[in-house]
């Protein structure tokens, strides 16, 4: 039983900023990484941003680096995710999402991660 809940999500004109916040319930196990998705209308869920345990070992997709800013509080099992300089390209629905197993990338980018959210919507305008 595992519940992930988004907050934050909003419209944001373009340079403007939002943080995202996703609070954890339920049972997890110890040293899970957690991480951003996000889904834009007709395209494919993309990898935003990931998260270890301890906060030693970040992930940013190239599009966000720089901008995006990624950050976890395990006393209080919650990810935030702190986005400045919103582009139009960044509208999306925002997942969170989290995975009790080995931290990689690689397969975070292929399959995802194994508990998800049902997400917040972002809309950056012009």
């Amino acid at each position: 039983q595992v519940q992930l809940a988004e907050s934050g999500g909003g419209l944001v004109q373009a340079g403007g900023s939002l943080r995202l916040s996703c609070a954890a319930s339920g049972r997890i196990a110890s040293n899970y990484a957690m991480g951003w998705f996000r889904q834009a209308p007709g395209k494919e869920r993309e990898f935003v941003a990931a998260i270890s345990w301890s906060g030693s070992t970040i992930s940013y997709v190239d599009s966000v680096k720089g901008r995006f800013t990624i950050s976890r509080d395990n006393a209080k099992n919650t990810v935030s995710l702190q986005m400045n300089s919103l582009k139009p390209e960044d509208t999306a629905d925002y997942y969170c999402a989290a995975d009790p197993g080995r931290y990689d990338i690689q397969r975070f980018l292929k399959y995802g991660m194994t508990y998800w959210g049902k997400g917040t919507p972002v809309t950056v305008s012009s």
